[in-house]
C-alpha cells in the first residue's frame, strides 16, 4: 500500500484555525497530514529543516498556507521536489489584493494556488492519487456522490416547483 503524507505548513498558528479545515477533509479520506508552523520571513532555516525530514518511501504533497507577503510557498517549492499548494487565507484588512503574492511567483516556480481551504486539500488528494489508486478510487466515490446529491435536488425542485 501507498504510503500518503499531507504536510500543511502555515506562517504562523494564526493559520492554525484556518488549517484545520484542510485537515478535515483529509481526515475524510483517510489521508495522513502534519501541522507545522515556520516563517520565510522570520525562521527560514526552520523551514529549511522541516524540508529535510522527508521519510523515504512517502508520497509528500506541501499545502502552504500564509498570508500578506507569501513567500513561504516559493521558498519552499525552490527547496524541494514535492508539489506545492499554496492556500493563502484571505485578508479583509488588505481586501484580498495580499492574494498577489501567491499568484505571481518568479519564473521557474511550480508551485499551485488554491483560495479555498477544501478545495486544496482536495487537490492534494488528487495528486497523491496518481500514485495510489485506492485513493483515486475514493475520490471517484465523493465525486459520484457530489453528482448524484445534484441529480436529487434537481429532482425535488422540479417536483415541487411545477405550476
Amino acid at each position: 500500500m501507498t504510503k500518503n503524507l499531507v504536510r500543511i505548513l502555515m506562517g504562523s498558528s494564526k493559520d492554525f484555525e484556518f488549517c484545520q479545515t484542510i485537515g478535515k477533509v483529509l481526515e475524510e479520506f483517510k489521508v495522513s497530514y502534519q501541522y507545522r508552523v515556520a516563517s520565510a520571513h522570520k525562521t527560514p532555516e526552520k523551514v529549511l529543516e522541516i524540508l529535510k525530514d522527508n521519510p523515504k518511501g512517502i508520497n509528500l504533497v506541501y499545502i502552504t498556507v500564509a498570508g500578506r507577503s507569501n513567500a513561504l510557498s516559493g521558498l519552499i517549492d525552490a527547496n524541494c521536489i514535492w508539489p506545492v499548494i499554496a492556500c493563502p487565507p484571505y485578508s479583509e484588512k488588505f481586501s484580498g489584493v495580499d492574494i498577489f503574492s501567491s499568484l505571481r511567483m518568479p519564473s521557474g516556480s511550480g508551485l499551485m494556488t488554491v483560495l479555498e481551504p477544501e478545495a486544496a486539500a482536495i487537490a492534494a488528494i488528487k495528486i497523491l492519487g496518481l500514485l495510489d489508486k485506492v485513493l483515486a478510487g475514493k475520490v471517484k466515490q465523493k465525486q459520484d456522490k457530489m453528482k448524484e446529491e445534484v441529480i436529487q435536488a434537481d429532482k425535488e425542485v422540479a417536483k415541487n416547483g411545477k405550476r
